[in-house]
């Protein structure tokens, strides 16, 4: 069975509020796509991020532009904590340049970045939630 995609506008919801509490003002929401596919036969591979390349910015006239995947055999069976670090993972790929290139994950997309971020995520959350109460 090829792999078919589906919209994942819950994913989208996740992916705004994670990049909006952690500051990530490089990222630009309108221009970050997300997506679940089903068929997937990785075995490790719980998301992915797609960049639309330069040539077809450039050809199509068309704005940088990311989509982030995650794979409905994987991520669907995952702890709420868990698929919020995988996002904040593939968001770390995407440059301060918002370019349509990627970082790499030697010395950037790194386990102790997310868990650090992760842990930078609850803080701003329960600060929030402690503000909205006062």
């Amino acid at each position: 069975m090829p792999i078919k995609y589906f919209p994942a506008p819950e994913v989208k919801k996740q992916v705004d509020e994670i990049a909006s509490d952690l500051d990530f003002f490089h990222i630009v929401p309108q221009f970050v796509f997300c997506v679940r596919s089903k068929g997937s036969k990785a075995k490790r591979t719980i998301a992915r991020i797609h960049g639309l390349g330069k040539i077809w910015q450039e050809v199509l006239n068309l704005p940088t532009a990311y989509t982030i995947e995650v794979v409905s055999e994987i991520y669907d069976k995952m702890s709420k904590e868990e698929k919020e670090k995988t996002l904040i993972h593939e968001l770390l790929h995407i440059p301060g340049g918002f370019s349509g290139g990627f970082r790499p994950h030697k010395g950037y997309v790194e386990r102790k970045t997310v868990e650090m971020l992760y842990k930078k995520l609850q803080q701003t959350r329960a600060s929030k939630k402690h503000n909205n109460c006062q």
